[in-house]
C-alpha cells in the first residue's frame, strides 16, 4: 500500500495545495446501504494518501432532506445520518491529519433547507421571518411575484405560500434566501464556522459566494445595472472581512465559488483580510484550444498578482460535465455549464485530451483542485431519465440531464459488486455497465492508468522544488504548442497542434501524459514536463 506523503509548509500550504474534493453519497459506500458515508471515505483514506493530496474538500455533509444534493442545509452543526455521525466527522478529521492531509468543510451561507428550524418557524409566523425575504405579491390581487428574479435552477425566484405572501428562493423553493442584512444571520455564520475550525478543519469553502447581499429594495433587473441586485455587492466585503477574523483565529483558510467577468472586482475578494483564495472558472470553461487556453491562464494570474493570492485550478467538480466527455466533444466551445442529453463524445480523444490537461493544470502557479473520479479518467454518465434526481433537470422542465452524470458512484473493485462502491444494495444512482473498467483496482496494476498518471504527477509536484506557487515564464513554441517555464529549469510543454512538436533535446524528461513517437516528439494532445 502507498505511503502517505509528508504535508506541505505549516502555514502557507494552502498556495501550493493539491485539493481533492469529495462528493461523500458518491464516493464509498461503508456500510452497503447504497449511499456513500463517512466510513467509506475513513476506509479509503490510505488511497488518498496514496495518490498525494494535500487536503479534502467535502461537499455539504450536514443534516439535509437532499433535495440539493446537499446544498440545502437543515443543519450546519450535525452530519446526515445517512453519511453517519458528527463524532465519526471528528475521527475523520484527526485520522486524514495523521496522514498529512487536511479537510475544508462546504459552508452554504446564502439559503438554507425547507426543514431548517428557522425556517419552520417563519412559517409559523414566528419573529423567524425577518430572517428572510417575505414579501407580497403584485397584481391585483398579488398573484404576480414580488420582481422578475429568475431561479439559477430555472423558473422564477419566488413561490407564494398560503398566505399570500411570496418568498425568495434563487436556486429551489426547497431553499429559502436568508436576509443578510440581519444580524443574527452574520452571528449564526460566524458562529458555525467557528464550530468547525474548533474540530479540526483547516479551511472552508464558500458555496455562492457572491450571491448573500441583496439590494432591500428587491427590484426588477435590469440588465447592465450597476450594482446589481444580488450578484457581487459591495456589503459582502463586510461580511468576509468578519468572517476572515474568525478564520485568522483558528489559522483557517477560505476559497470562494465566486464567478465573476470583471477581473477587478473579483480581486476584491481575495484582499489580504478577505478570502484567502476563490476558484478559477474561466480555466475550467475553456475550450482545449491553444490560444484561448493561454489568455486564461494569462488572465488569471494577471488578475491574482495586484492582491497577491495564489491561483486555483480546476477541471471539473461536482455541477459540471467530467473533463473527458467535454474534451471528446467535436465542439469545445460550448457552455461547460449545460448539459444536454445524448452528445456525441469521443472517450479516446477526450482522454489523451485530460491527461495532457491533469499535467498542464498540475504544473501552473498556485493550488489544485481535483474532483473525485477524474484521476480514474471517468466519462460523464448517462443517467435514465426515471432515475434523474438533480432539481435542475425538473426544473428545466425534462429539458436539462442535470448534474447526476458527474456524480455516479465511484468504481473501487473490478470484479465487486456494484464495481466495489458497495456491497448490499444498489447504488442511489445507476452506475453504467462499462463502469468496472475504470475501477481502481484495475488501475492500480497498469502502469500507463489514469490513476498512474496522476499519482506520478502528484508525487514528482511535491518532490520537486519550482512547482506549485510562483512565477511563470511563457517559451517560444511553434504554433498550437504552449511551453513555459517554471523554477529550477522545470518546464512544461503542451501539444494542441495536430503536428507532433519537438522537445528539447537536452532537458531530461520527467513524465508525459503519453508516449513520444520514435523520434522523441511530442504528439498530438500530449503534455510533457521537462528538466533543464
Amino acid at each position: 500500500m502507498a505511503q502517505p506523503t509528508p504535508a506541505r509548509t505549516p502555514h502557507d500550504w494552502w498556495r501550493s495545495a493539491v485539493i481533492y474534493q469529495v462528493y461523500v453519497r458518491s464516493f464509498a459506500d461503508g456500510d452497503g446501504d447504497g449511499t456513500g458515508d463517512l466510513a467509506g471515505v475513513r476506509a479509503r483514506l490510505p488511497y488518498l494518501a496514496g495518490l498525494g493530496v494535500d487536503a479534502l474538500w467535502f461537499s455539504p455533509w450536514y443534516q439535509s432532506p437532499m433535495k440539493d444534493g446537499g446544498y440545502d442545509v437543515a443543519d450546519y452543526r450535525a452530519i446526515d445520518p445517512a453519511f453517519g455521525t458528527l463524532a465519526e466527522a471528528e475521527k475523520l478529521i484527526a485520522e486524514a491529519r495523521e496522514l498529512g492531509i487536511r479537510t475544508i468543510v462546504d459552508i452554504v451561507p446564502n439559503h438554507v433547507s425547507d426543514q431548517h428550524p428557522w425556517w419552520r418557524a417563519a412559517l409559523a409566523g414566528g419573529p423567524e421571518r425577518e430572517l428572510f425575504h417575505f414579501r407580497p405579491g403584485r397584481g391585483d390581487h398579488g398573484e404576480l411575484p414580488p420582481n422578475d428574479w429568475k431561479s439559477e435552477f430555472g423558473g422564477p425566484a419566488w413561490t407564494r405560500l398560503p398566505d399570500g405572501h411570496w418568498y425568495l428562493h434563487l436556486f429551489a423553493p426547497e431553499q429559502p434566501d436568508l436576509n443578510w442584512a440581519h444580524p443574527a444571520v452574520r452571528q449564526e455564520h460566524e458562529d458555525i464556522l467557528r464550530f468547525w475550525f474548533e474540530r479540526g478543519v483547516a479551511g472552508v469553502r464558500i458555496d455562492s459566494a457572491a450571491l448573500l447581499a441583496k439590494d432591500p429594495r428587491l427590484p426588477d433587473f435590469v440588465e447592465g445595472r450597476d450594482p446589481h441586485p444580488y450578484v457581487d455587492r459591495d456589503e459582502l466585503h463586510d461580511i468576509y472581512r468578519s468572517w476572515r477574523g474568525v478564520a485568522d483565529e483558528h489559522g483557517g483558510v477560505f476559497v470562494g465559488e465566486v464567478w465573476l467577468p470583471d477581473s477587478e472586482r473579483f480581486a476584491r475578494y481575495l484582499r489580504p483580510d478577505e478570502l484567502h483564495t476563490a476558484f478559477n472558472f474561466s480555466f475550467l470553461a475553456c475550450p482545449w484550444e491553444p490560444r484561448l487556453l493561454r489568455a486564461s491562464i494569462d488572465e488569471t494570474l494577471a488578475e491574482h498578482a495586484p492582491v497577491g493570492a495564489p491561483a486555483t485550478w480546476v477541471l471539473c467538480n461536482h455541477d459540471v460535465t467530467r473533463t473527458v466527455t467535454r474534451y471528446g466533444r467535436e465542439d469545445t466551445g460550448f457552455d461547460f455549464a449545460t448539459k444536454v442529453f445524448g452528445t456525441p463524445t469521443d472517450l479516446a480523444l477526450g482522454t489523451r485530451r485530460a491527461r495532457a490537461a491533469a499535467l498542464l493544470s498540475l504544473a501552473l502557479p498556485g493550488a489544485v483542485y481535483v474532483y473525485q473520479g477524474e484521476e480514474l479518467g471517468l466519462p460523464e454518465a448517462d443517467i435514465p431519465r426515471d432515475r434523474i434526481q438533480d432539481p435542475m433537470h425538473f426544473r428545466s422542465g425534462g429539458t436539462d440531464p442535470g448534474r447526476d452524470g458527474c456524480r455516479v458512484p465511484l468504481p473501487w473493485g473490478a470484479e465487486a459488486p456494484y464495481a466495489g462502491f458497495g456491497s448490499h444494495q444498489e447504488p442511489w444512482l445507476p452506475q453504467p455497465a462499462h463502469w468496472p473498467a475504470y475501477a481502481a483496482d484495475a488501475q492500480e496494476a497498469d502502469p500507463g492508468s489514469m490513476l498512474a498518471l496522476y499519482r506520478e504527477g502528484m508525487r514528482i509536484r511535491r518532490a520537486t522544488p519550482g512547482f506549485g506557487d510562483g512565477p511563470l515564464t511563457w517559451l517560444p513554441s511553434a504554433d498550437g504548442v504552449l511551453a513555459f517555464a517554471r523554477d529550477n529549469g522545470l518546464v512544461c510543454v503542451v501539444n494542441l497542434a495536430d503536428t507532433p512538436a519537438e522537445l528539447d533535446g537536452t532537458s531530461r524528461l520527467l513524465l508525459s501524459s503519453g508516449p513520444l513517437d520514435d523520434q522523441g516528439r511530442l504528439p498530438q494532445d500530449t503534455a510533457a514536463w521537462l528538466l533543464a
